[in-house]
């Protein structure tokens, strides 16, 4: 049987973090890996609804998942949580302040999860002496642009059943990044998170999946999910625009 894919597996260090090839370049040398280790701190597991930091708090650091995941969200005008992002480990959170130098969202972390804070001050003076580190740093800001963005135009004028069927794939493709099952995975957010990020009601979001299994294109068990139709799932979510678009 296929292992479903988790988030809770223990990362000890940067030069032996198996997902180091997502927030580091490929080619930094061991020595600038130790300067790097150096001044990122192994913060005290967040529990479930702790808070990595919230929204117009002052912003000093970046952070890097570990394990777990999180989700960042803001609140409306009327008190409604409104979610608008979820963060695998690997992931790096926190970008977005860089420039207002104030946090604009919440991250709040939707089961435990281990954190690598990263000072930016420090950061920034570390990258100024390490032309690779300050690269891969331009990489990832541009790559959760874009991330962020191909996200929001597949989700744009879509059914119910294709904005889940996205979102599915996109996550299948995320732990397949992290070399973990493609097809069979546990989604770390309820589905009232998920209905939240989607913009559909939650008794919209239990006909959604129920309609995608009664089709056959995955088959579904509390919070784990089995993509048993692939073709089927990416023809419904991308559609004319073509397999191409699920990677971009």
């Amino acid at each position: 049987m296929t292992r479903i894919a988790t988030l809770s597996e223990s990362r000890d260090s940067c030069h032996n973090c198996r997902l180091r090839t997502l927030c580091l370049p490929d080619n930094l040398p061991k020595e600038d890996i130790g300067k790097l280790e150096g001044i990122v701190q192994r913060r005290k597991p967040v529990s479930r609804g702790g808070y990595l930091f919230q929204a117009g708090q002052r912003f000093n650091s970046i952070y890097a998942v570990r394990t777990g995941a999180v989700k960042t969200s803001t609140l409306m005008a009327n008190g409604d949580e409104h979610i608008s992002g979820f963060h695998l480990p690997g992931e790096v959170i926190g970008l977005d302040a860089i420039v207002s130098r104030d946090h604009p969202s919440s991250a709040i972390a939707l089961e435990t999860a281990s954190i690598c804070e990263i000072p930016y001050a420090e950061l920034e003076t570390l990258s100024e002496r390490t032309p690779a580190l300050q690269h891969r740093l331009m990489r990832i800001m541009s790559r959760e642009l874009l991330a962020e963005q191909s996200t929001n135009h597949l989700l744009s004028r879509r059914s119910a059943e294709q904005r889940l069927a996205v979102v599915l794939l996109k996550f299948s493709e995320r732990f397949a990044d992290r070399g973990l099952s493609a097809l069979r995975f546990r989604l770390p957010m309820s589905r009232l998170d998920l209905g939240n990020y989607l913009g559909l009601v939650p008794e919209t979001m239990s006909r959604t999946f129920r309609r995608l299994e009664e089709q056959g294109l995955v088959s579904i068990a509390g919070k784990e999910i089995e993509i048993v139709d692939s073709g089927a799932m990416k023809a419904l979510a991308f559609g004319a625009e073509g397999s191409q678009t699920a990677r971009t």
